[in-house]
């Protein structure tokens, strides 16, 4: 069976050029903090945004639940959180990316709990961001994950600074635990070269940004061709044939 290929997208036009060139599924995210990257500091995209990417694509769209700088939130935001939940469900999107930290940097199990499991989230698939990366503990923190309810993504680099440094922890991970190796969705600056180390680990879904845009900046759409080359690159090291969650 294939990897799953995800790209980050920021508009329509993205996610034309991300199913043209083999992804499976698209994550959807609105505009940066000032002063930030545009994928760290991204922020809850419009409802309006996620119909129009809905309206131009067949992939599975997860939009970014995101209100403010870093991984915490307040009781005012989750309210506000809660109405995007239910407005992204209207516009059509398959599910939603969110991943919140209490004040000792453990997940916040009773907020992320409250949106996902409440009833704008019941039923709902979603995938946990890598805020798993940033707490205290990352060993807790997987302890915990499996606890979620519809959880079956978690976008992880294996360190808050990226592959290139989490890439040992990251196939430690998915080799020691049969539980993290099916939800790990390796993101933060992968590159070619560390596919086949995650794909030998067991790793089965991979996500990409600027890996995909021209000269790496995002004020360059998506690239079909460059999807293509990290479409071919996955189905190279897991297989050819396609059998993607939605």
């Amino acid at each position: 069976m294939s990897a799953l290929l995800e790209v980050v997208v920021t508009h329509a036009p993205d996610a034309v050029k991300a199913e043209a060139g083999g992804a499976d599924r698209v994550s959807l995210i609105g505009d940066a903090l000032p002063g930030t990257e545009r994928e760290a500091g991204a922020l809850s995209p419009a409802p309006a945004l996620v119909e129009q990417v809905r309206a131009a694509t067949s992939l599975p769209v997860r939009p970014l639940l995101r209100l403010r700088e870093g991984y915490g939130t307040d009781g005012g935001e989750v309210a506000h959180l809660h109405g995007l939940l239910s407005s992204y469900r209207s516009a059509g999107a398959d599910g939603v990316v969110l991943g919140f930290l209490n004040a000792l940097t453990e997940i916040d199990l009773e907020v992320v709990a409250e949106l996902v499991g409440g009833a704008d989230g019941a039923g709902l698939r979603w995938t946990f961001s890598r805020a798993v990366d940033s707490c205290i503990s990352t060993d807790r923190a997987w302890r915990d994950l499996p606890h979620l309810p519809g959880l079956d993504t978690v976008a992880t680099a294996g360190s808050a600074r990226g592959v290139a440094e989490g890439l040992d922890e990251l196939v430690a991970r998915a080799e020691g635990d049969p539980a993290a190796r099916r939800v790990i969705m390796a993101a933060g600056g992968l590159s070619p070269e560390h596919v086949p180390w995650l794909a030998r680990a067991g790793v089965g879904m991979f996500q990409v940004s600027t890996q995909v845009r021209p000269l790496g900046s995002w004020k360059a759409y998506v690239d079909a061709d460059l999807v293509g080359t990290w479409r071919a690159l996955l189905d190279s090291h897991t297989g050819g044939a396609r059998d993607v969650p939605r």
